[in-house]
């Protein structure tokens, strides 16, 4: 959900699921078995492995190639080729490299295409054809054929879609394969300078640009007066990983620990406190001493007797009426556990504001 500018996403445990398939990439295997979702240029996806085809055509020379080489706030321009047409204009936050190709194919597809409206497909291919690879001819193909298109195969697509890649500086050349897949193969020199930059400027200055300002991340979760199982290390890796990546995108991240919560264990570790050391509050932390051990003798004794399990109960309803001498336990309790969890954390190098 957002509000206001920032996005909230919860994060406990659950399944990471994928989707699509990757396909293999060779210069004989068959055909992608699987259309790969559309790509909105100006947004980050997952990369998948593309599919890349031996060309029987060569690769078509980029004729005047521009520089418009954008790191953060840091633009550099520089030529090759013909100097006589004016370079390409820089583009602030230009993304990612796979985000600058689908902007380039996207421009493509429009002077290809005009009358389609059609997001561009690029993935990145593993083979030694290309570095990326543009995969919307036979989709466009299957649209238009019988409408009276002026091309004649998928083919014939991909190779107009190769010829209509803007002058830049990113593509050193462009080649079709197959029924149409055009296999980009990126600028050495323009990769050097990249690297360069990130020599000089450091890291951050490839941080993408995101539409949100604010990320408020929930994880962890850990279980007060139990040990954290594998789901709650799974989500705390999982949401502090998020949350990295946020933060290197200049993203401010809350990252919230929810931990607490007034159920009926808690009443039945206060009334078990109270009743094996009524002098508690003297005592301190060792009146609990093993918090592990403590629980289960405390949950074998409410099993057992319905008599503490009916006290335990009006405990929680003290607790959350907000009596000082029950919150004051719970207090206690809650420190207990978080003293044994921040060394996980501290383990995990794992930031968290308990809320």
């Amino acid at each position: 959900c957002t509000r206001r500018g920032s996005v909230f996403i919860r994060e406990r445990g659950r399944d990471a699921g994928t989707r699509g398939r990757s396909s293999n990439c060779s210069s004989g295997g068959a055909y992608p078995r699987a259309t790969p979702p559309r790509l909105r240029p100006p947004r980050c996806s997952a990369i998948r492995l593309g599919h890349c085809r031996a060309s029987p055509f060569a690769r078509l020379p980029r004729s005047a190639c521009y520089a418009s080489t954008t790191m953060g706030d840091e633009t550099s321009t520089s030529a090759s080729g013909s100097a006589q047409e004016p370079a390409a204009p820089a583009v602030q936050g230009a993304g990612s490299v796979k985000q600058q190709i689908s902007n380039l194919v996207a421009l493509s597809l429009r002077a290809t295409v005009p009358e389609v409206d059609v997001e561009p497909i690029v993935e990145v291919c593993t083979g030694k054809f290309g570095d990326y690879q543009c995969n919307n001819a036979m989709g466009l193909w299957s649209k238009g054929k019988g409408s009276g298109t002026s091309f004649k195969n998928p083919n014939a697509i991909g190779q107009a879609i190769a010829k209509n890649l803007p002058a830049c500086d990113v593509i050193e050349s462009a080649s079709v394969a197959g029924p149409g897949f055009v296999n980009i193969v990126l600028s050495k020199s323009w990769v050097a300078k990249r690297i360069q930059d990130m020599l000089v400027n450091g890291i951050k200055t490839w941080a993408p640009i995101l539409p949100v300002k604010r990320v408020v991340l929930d994880f962890s979760s850990p279980n007060i007066a139990k040990e954290m199982h594998v789901g709650h290390l799974r989500s705390t890796i999982i949401g502090d990983t998020l949350a990295r990546m946020f933060e290197f995108s200049n993203v401010e991240v809350l990252r919230r620990n929810h931990v607490g919560d007034w159920g009926t264990q808690f009443g039945m570790l206060i009334e078990f406190l109270f009743e094996k050391f009524p002098n508690w509050e003297e005592l301190g932390s060792q009146a609990i001493g093993d918090l592990q051990v403590f629980y289960k003798a405390s949950k074998q004794r409410f099993d057992e007797d319905a008599e503490f399990k009916d006290r335990a109960q009006q405990a929680v309803v003290r607790l959350q009426g907000g009596e000082e001498k029950y919150r004051a336990a719970w207090k206690k309790i809650c420190e207990i556990s978080r003293n044994e969890f921040d060394q996980v954390y501290k383990l995990l190098d794992v930031q968290l504001e308990e809320k």
